[in-house]
């Protein structure tokens, strides 16, 4: 996130782990890096202030429409980009750049899209039950309200990794067949009635139920397997890629994608190597980098933080092998909110 100030409540976004990602990115002046994830520009100012180029890219417009001050104020060196960083690779090409020295991302709802009620993220405030990044699409009202009970137990579940999943779905089957949802709070006190809260909870019960829906409706998953297969293209020799997560099911993903692209899988020692396949990328560390804990005890969000990095070999792209990161079977979401 930001160290900008954002507009709906004045309060500083903090980038999280910032000196481990301008480490792990090692930029130097006059080079060029993706911002695959703007939000409030807390990443991409601290690279400006290095001297570096940004692509900035970011689904939501409101946060393209609010970082247009900052290109002006950094001479054209900030390209501000509206759309998927799926598309990384495009939108850095349509930019003028068709390699880049460093790809970041910082996966997970912009502190911003969760302080407007309006926009449906937080169960803490009342506002229509949207969650949709992109502002266009499917709402998790949509959601809510039309998938069939099995389906909605496996998006909780698998998303959420909340274990009453079964039991919260028979709930808001129950309840939008007398009337449908339509806010956050609806849903929110849905989810509280099924669970309880104890005082000795640390997080809201609906908490989980909030996460998968958000992951779902944003296709999140598989836009950052998308994200990272783009980032391997568009990365040139000794580019660094640099990823913070947030929870376990984005880090899974990460991990497993980067253990596939620089390691050789092992063998029996008394039998010849046959695994020839071309490692387009070295571990700048093996496993993840947690926040410290002066900055966890600062900005809470970064508690759950991970950091994984690694350095693009001058191996080409091969064959895209999707099932590398065991992506879960959902339902589909469609333009008319159905399966």
């Amino acid at each position: 996130m930001s160290s900008a100030v954002s507009p709906q409540n004045d309060a500083p976004h903090i980038p999280v782990m910032l000196p481990e990602v301008l480490k792990a990115m090692d930029l130097s002046k006059g080079e060029v890096a993706i911002d695959a994830t703007f939000g409030a520009g807390g990443y991409s100012r601290a690279i400006l202030q290095e001297g570096a180029t940004v692509v900035a890219i970011d689904r939501d417009p409101t946060a393209i429409a609010a970082g247009q001050s900052a290109v002006e104020e950094f001479d054209g060196r900030l390209i501000l980009s509206h759309g998927c960083f799926s598309d990384l690779d495009r939108l850095a090409h349509e930019a003028g750049y068709s390699q880049v020295d460093a790809v970041v991302a910082d996966i997970g709802v912009s502190s911003m899209q969760i302080d407007q009620a309006e926009r449906g993220f937080s169960f803490q405030k009342d506002g229509p039950l949207d969650m949709r990044m992109e502002m266009q699409g499917p709402t998790a009202a949509d959601v809510v309200n039309t998938f069939e009970r099995p389906d909605l137990t496996r998006i909780i579940g698998i998303l959420g990794d909340e274990r009453q999943a079964s039991r919260i779905s028979a709930e808001i089957a129950e309840r939008r067949a007398k009337s449908p949802f339509e806010t956050t709070l609806q849903l929110a006190k849905c989810v509280e009635d099924v669970l309880s809260r104890k005082a000795k909870d640390r997080i809201h019960p609906a908490t989980r139920t909030f996460q998968a829906l958000r992951i779902f409706v944003n296709r999140e998953l598989d836009e950052l397997a998308e994200a990272l297969l783009a980032a391997e293209r568009v990365l040139k020799p000794g580019g660094r890629l640099v990823v913070v997560t947030f929870h376990s099911l984005e880090d899974r993903l990460v991990k497993r994608f980067l253990q596939d692209r620089s390691e050789v899988s092992g063998g029996s020692r008394h039998l010849p190597q046959v695994d020839t396949k071309e490692l387009t990328f070295k571990q700048i560390k093996r496993g993840a980098i947690s926040a410290s804990k002066t900055e966890a005890d600062v900005n809470p969000r970064s508690r759950s933080a991970k950091l994984r990095s690694a350095i693009r070999t001058e191996c080409a792209v091969g064959d895209i092998d999707r099932s590398v990161f065991g992506l879960p079977r959902l339902a589909e979401l469609t333009s008319g909110g159905k399966r």
